[in-house]
């Protein structure tokens, strides 16, 4: 899976779409389209500038039910040394002992533990986020971008976008705070595929 470059639009880590219909699409696990699956996060440094990170290798699995979604489960397996930094040097900084320690911790997992519909037609995502042996509830928003028989794979096929934040503290990447923020936001863009 690629992690490409992106212009950031005013909405992008924060707007919502209208919801579709998951009602045209049959229950059923669905797996993570990789060439059109993105996982990004953004904090703030020293105030100067908002670097955007992403994730190269995952494995997102969606047990949908179409009926009651609110039923449904999510699951998230990404590969910790697969993080994308655009440089040699801060990739070797991030997934080392300070920071990500991927050697040590090669996985970052997500496992959901409830979905609550909102009114506006997006969903409240939870679950239970492990970095670094630590793991604790994070809340992702979530819209269903479209629900449809994909035209050219043809198989159903289910589009989101999922939005939320943590403060890394939590999972004891804290380091270099304030001047890096402890606050740090987080997206995913996915298309997911009816396993057959």
């Amino acid at each position: 899976m690629k992690f490409a470059s992106f212009v950031v639009a005013a909405s992008v880590f924060g707007g919502t779409v209208s919801a579709a219909d998951l009602s045209a699409v049959p229950s059923g696990t669905y797996d993570v389209d990789t060439t059109h699956a993105y996982i990004r996060f953004q904090y703030n440094h020293l105030g100067l500038s908002n670097p955007t990170l992403g994730f190269e290798e995952f494995k997102l699995t969606m047990d949908l039910d179409n009926e009651n979604p609110v039923n449904t489960k999510v699951s998230l397996d990404i590969t910790t040394d697969s993080v994308q930094t655009g440089s040699d040097i801060f990739h070797q900084h991030i997934t080392g002992g300070k920071w990500f320690d991927a050697a040590s911790n090669p996985n970052i997992t997500f496992t959901s533990t409830e979905v609550t519909a909102n009114s506006d037609g997006t969903y409240d995502l939870t679950g239970d986020l492990s970095i670094k042996g630590e793991t604790h509830p994070v809340t992702l928003k979530v819209t269903v971008n479209a629900a449809m028989m994909h035209p050219m794979a043809g198989k159903p096929v289910v589009g989101i976008s999922a939005y939320g934040g943590l403060k890394r503290s939590q999972w004891g990447l804290g380091a270099n705070a304030p001047y890096i923020s402890d606050d740090v936001k987080l997206e995913v863009q996915a298309e997911l595929l009816q396993r057959q």
